[in-house]
């Protein structure tokens, strides 16, 4: 095992056996997501408040500090989006499209139904998917516009059926406003109202509500260190999605595997941040060797070589491991984000996977697919909480009303038992209203 070893001017924080990795090693590796910076926390919490008490004054306040924006109204007039949309190059305006309607078809297949089943004669318990009333979808902005997470937000919502979606976005310091392209996006997608909000303030606009921004029952969608931390903080008042992090790459392969096609997938997704977290495992030290060659190759050429650098050098791993059962051994105890599969046979080791946001099914399967255009959803668990949580689906988007029907009969022969039970825990009250429905008894 080497640790952060410098490999043909590439510095790789680990390389080596999966086997040699030691506790501390294995550790860092696998809780990748560490404790929130407390001053994140601090700042996060300060600007909760802040928005709580003050509303409105408060966010422009903070558009006015973080943003350099001075904002004359908080909410984007719908004709600006439509303008945009209107505006927007045709190529890229026939790509959102097409993605919009693959979302919106995968999502249309995978919806909740109802459901309803006897469990005894008489006894009938069903299940129904609501729609939330209002929901809130956060798109990050600043130094860049992030189009597609306005559609994997607002694309599913509106195939639930979601009453009213509010969508916030960071304003730029040009217009005001957030981006043209994310304006043609909420528009193309469905969204009913568009905020120039960003951060932890957007966060707290929407799960408190102020004069102008409306409370919602859930909020979906990526963002920042104080985005992800804000979310957490008003979870105790409204539905969130997946904590996430920063972006995640799990590679599984074998020596089948072309190396450079590995590398071009592992550098796509540490461009996104200096934190991103980046990992293949293969199955001999040859083929990890001809990753690290690829890598080492293939860095220097890349438009955002620094970012990738230091993810690499921060929580990059090219490891082998003894067997391709250890590969999902490891596989699953990592949970990833993304999780491309490059092996032989694909589906029988596609069944063992248990713990990971998304699959890649096969080489020609680029995990840039899946963040654009196949139509699943790019809102993903990251640092592990793949072990617990799913990615964004239209499961997000309703809650479950669950109603029984008792029929006479059946409250007849259920009565005795459950006055048993009651008697048990001591609530004579509650065996009184069982006992009530004996045959013979009045009620």
């Amino acid at each position: 095992m080497s640790t952060g070893s410098v490999v043909g001017g590439l510095t790789l924080r680990w390389t080596g056996a999966c086997a040699e990795l030691t506790t501390v090693d294995r550790r860092a590796l696998f809780e990748r997501t560490a404790a929130i910076d407390s001053a994140v926390g601090e700042r996060t919490a300060s600007i909760v408040a802040r928005v709580r008490r003050d509303g409105d004054d408060a966010l422009r306040a903070l558009a006015h500090e973080l943003d350099g924006v001075d904002l004359d109204a908080l909410e984007v007039p719908r004709a600006r989006w439509l303008s945009a949309l209107d505006a927007l190059p045709s190529a890229l305006r026939t790509a959102l499209e097409r993605s919009a309607k693959n979302i919106g078809h995968v999502h249309r297949a995978f919806r909740p139904i109802a459901q309803e089943t006897e469990s005894e004669p008489g006894i009938v318990v069903g299940r129904r998917p609501d729609p939330l009333g209002r929901v809130g979808v956060y798109a990050p902005g600043g130094r860049a516009a992030y189009p597609s997470s306005v559609l994997m937000g607002v694309v599913p919502a509106r195939v639930a059926g979601v009453g009213e979606i509010v969508l916030c976005s960071p304003p730029s310091r040009e217009s005001g406003a957030p981006s043209d392209v994310v304006l043609a996006a909420a528009a193309l997608a469905g969204a009913d109202r568009v905020f120039a909000l960003g951060g932890a303030g957007a966060i707290a606009a929407m799960a408190y509500g102020t004069a102008s921004v409306p409370r919602v029952d859930r909020i979906v969608g990526p963002g920042n260190a104080y985005v992800a931390e804000a979310k957490l903080q008003v979870s105790n008042v409204v539905a969130i999605d997946s904590p996430a992090g920063p972006s995640e790459l799990l590679v599984i392969c074998d020596d089948s595997v072309d190396p450079t096609l590995v590398a071009r997938e592992m550098l796509a997704q540490a461009e996104h941040d200096p934190l991103s977290a980046v990992v293949a495992v293969t199955t001999s030290a040859r083929a990890a060797q001809a990753i690290v060659d690829a890598l080492t190759a293939q860095l220097p050429m890349q438009a955002r070589a620094e970012i990738c650098r230091e993810a690499l050098e921060g929580q990059g791993a090219v490891l082998f491991a003894e067997s391709l059962e250890a590969c999902v051994a490891f596989a699953n105890d990592y949970a990833a984000e993304h999780l491309l599969l490059a092996v032989a046979p694909l589906d029988d080791v596609l069944g063992r996977l248990r713990n990971a946001g998304t699959v890649f099914v096969g080489p020609s399967a680029s995990v840039a697919f899946g963040d654009y255009m196949t139509g699943a959803n790019h809102v993903l668990p990251t640092g592990g909480l793949a072990r617990s949580y799913s990615g964004l689906s239209t499961l997000d988007f309703v809650r479950w009303t669950t109603y029984q029907r008792v029929s006479v009969e059946a409250a007849a022969r259920l009565s005795d038992d459950v006055g048993v039970f009651a008697d048990a825990e001591r609530l004579p009250a509650h065996a009184s209203a069982a006992r009530a429905w004996r045959v013979g008894a009045t009620r």
